[in-house]
Order: structure tokens, then C-alpha cells, then sequence
């Protein structure tokens, strides 16, 4: 009963509370040009090191490109004018797709 209150409560898809949490954190990150599944670190969970190697090198050097970009913006307290930031392409999770 637990584990399947704990899966619904961190669900999106299924949780509004966990949606909106998800969506304000997603305008954040929009303001450094990154997406929601940039954050995923390949080196603490191996389902995530495994999708990210599933996916075409095009997607990986984006999301690395992304990332370091992102770093930059930070390091110098700026965010990406409006015309730049990323746009969502819905609810599109490469590692969902690609595990």
C-alpha cells in the first residue's frame, strides 16, 4: 500500500501536485536553456547511463551542449534572453523512451 502511494505521489502524470511541481521547476531551468531530463545523472543511476547510450549522439551532445551552457549562465548570474530559451516538446522523456 506504501510503495504504491509513494509511485502515485512522485508521478506527474498522475499527481497534480507533482505536476506543478514539475512545471515550476521546468520554467526554472527554461531560464538556463535546460530541459527536465538534462538533470538526470548518468553516474548515480545506471538505467539513466544506459538510456543515454541508447540515444543518437545528436540528442547527447545537445543535452552536453545544454549543460555546459547552463553552467556558464550560472557562473556569470545570467539568464538566456527569452528568444533562446528552450521550448518543451510536451511531455517527451527520452529516458522513459529509451530504457
Amino acid at each position: 500500500m506504501l510503495t504504491r502511494f509513494s509511485a502515485w505521489f512522485v508521478n506527474p502524470r498522475r499527481n497534480p501536485l507533482a505536476r506543478l511541481h514539475r512545471n515550476a521547476v521546468a520554467s526554472r531551468l527554461r531560464k538556463y536553456g535546460l530541459r527536465y531530463d538534462d538533470l538526470y545523472d548518468p553516474y548515480h543511476d545506471l538505467d539513466i547511463k544506459e538510456a543515454l547510450a541508447r540515444l543518437p549522439r545528436e540528442v547527447v551532445d545537445a543535452r552536453n551542449q545544454r549543460l555546459k551552457r547552463a553552467m556558464d549562465l550560472s557562473m556569470k548570474h545570467q539568464y538566456l534572453p527569452d528568444d533562446l530559451q528552450v521550448r518543451t516538446l510536451g511531455d517527451w522523456d527520452w529516458v522513459v523512451e529509451w530504457m
